[in-house]
């Protein structure tokens, strides 16, 4: 028998685990977001300040029996707050507070979602300048809705052809035209990532050029920042994700309904109604 002892060809390595051995070069991790935003309780009155409140306790009751609507599937009638005096305005405005969606139909519609999933305070100007003020309740405003409709199927030119040095660009506005032309109401969502793309920002600059970008614009602050705005193009979303840097993270073309991201689910309705009742219990307190 050869007793002869060659050398082991794979290294023993003795010390093993996190910092043990030496790496080439330093990795560049991604920042992501530092925080959520989570549901937290307004900042509610003592019961001997909401004495004579009547009318800020009628709007209150009507926000909650809207939820309730709501949550059994119907469409509750927006909540008009026009000629609210300001006392009871200021009592609704401080049990509603702001929740993370806000969002605009420039230059005339305002949202701000509140603190209850699903409850949105919408104002809007005339051309006359006349301003109208109320709460809305569902998945999103119905405002937002109607404006992106109106975006994607207004007249516009025709995208002039895509230069050849955006060799990347064509295919993906070709998927994304077949996406748009097959899309109908129900249908999920078709996302193009264009994060894990070999883009440029001349690339996706271009992109954004030929979908062209509408009125609506969206910004949600639930984990990180996520921005929002509807295309010149039917169906069709730019929706784009930072960290807490402002750094982009995730960065999106969506063709479908208004994205998830931005909508109160069901569930987030069954959670208002449940939460918003406990408020109303605390206002309705006899003085």
């Amino acid at each position: 028998m050869n007793t002869t002892h060659r050398p082991f060809p794979i290294p023993v390595v003795a010390a093993l685990g996190p910092g043990s051995q030496e790496e080439d070069e330093q990795l560049d991790y991604i920042t992501m977001p530092a925080g959520m935003d989570t549901y937290r309780p307004p900042a509610l009155p003592e019961p001997e300040e909401l004495a004579g409140h009547a009318l800020a306790r009628e709007v209150l009751g009507a926000v909650l029996e809207a939820v309730s609507t709501a949550c059994a599937g119907g469409t509750p009638a927006p909540i008009r707050l026009d000629g609210l005096p300001p006392a009871e305005l200021a009592l609704v405005n401080q049990v509603l507070g702001e929740g993370e969606v806000s969002a605009q139909v420039h230059p005339r519609v305002r949202v701000q979602e509140s603190v209850f999933a699903g409850v949105w305070r919408v104002i809007a100007s005339d051309d006359d300048g006349r301003v109208h003020d109320h709460i809305e309740v569902g998945a999103i405003p119905a405002a937002l809705v109607a404006a992106a409709h109106e975006d994607g199927h207004a007249p516009r030119e025709a995208p002039q052809a895509v230069p050849g040095e955006f060799v990347n660009v064509p295919p993906l506005l070709f998927e994304l035209q077949e996406q748009r032309t097959r899309w109908r109401p129900g249908d999920a969502s078709h996302v193009v990532n264009l994060t894990l793309l070999p883009l440029s920002p001349a690339d996706i600059a271009h992109i954004d050029h030929q979908l062209g970008t509408g009125r609506v614009l969206i910004l949600s602050r639930g984990y990180g920042n996520c921005r929002i705005t509807d295309a010149c193009v039917p169906h069709t979303w730019r929706v784009v994700y930072y960290n807490s840097q402002d750094a982009v993270i995730l960065n999106t073309v969506e063709v479908g309904a208004l994205p998830e991201v931005a909508c109160a689910a069901a569930e987030d309705l069954l959670d208002t109604r449940e939460r918003l009742a406990d408020v109303l219990a605390w206002v309705a307190q006899d003085v």
